[in-house]
């Protein structure tokens, strides 16, 4: 079981994540790529929360590959292309991540290699 580190002498996180997150000794780890919001078939939802929900369901693929599921991710590096994707993405990131929430960044960046992306997600995931 992971534990997250919140220590009380520094300001409590933003939102809804970890400072940090201990992983005991004998866990796996499964470092993914960043996933952009597209489906199988290439299509890419126009909102940001569309754009999310797959962005986790093909970090769920991947980790399945590995016998994970989202409840591992211990970490979450999260890029979106403008702050009015932040609440968004934020409120459709806390419908796929546990407790403790995993540790987690996230950055504006000015986009990506196709301009309806709006949003892309890497995670790292530990489990025994």
């Amino acid at each position: 079981m992971t534990k997250a580190l919140t220590p009380g002498s520094i300001a409590p996180p933003f939102a809804r994540y970890s400072h940090a997150v201990e992983i005991p000794a004998g866990h796996r780890l499964v470092v993914c790529s960043g996933q952009l919001g597209i489906d199988s078939q290439g299509d890419v939802p126009s909102d940001v929360e569309g754009q999310t929900r797959l962005c986790f369901a093909n970090i769920a693929a991947i980790l399945a590959e590995a016998g994970m599921d989202l409840s591992d991710i211990v970490r979450i590096n999260a890029f979106v292309t403008g702050r009015e994707h932040l609440p968004g993405y934020m409120k459709t990131r806390d419908e796929f991540t546990g407790s403790p929430p995993p540790a987690s960044t996230l950055m504006i960046v000015s986009g990506f290699a196709r301009p309806e992306f709006v949003v892309e997600i890497e995670v790292i995931a530990s489990a025994p």
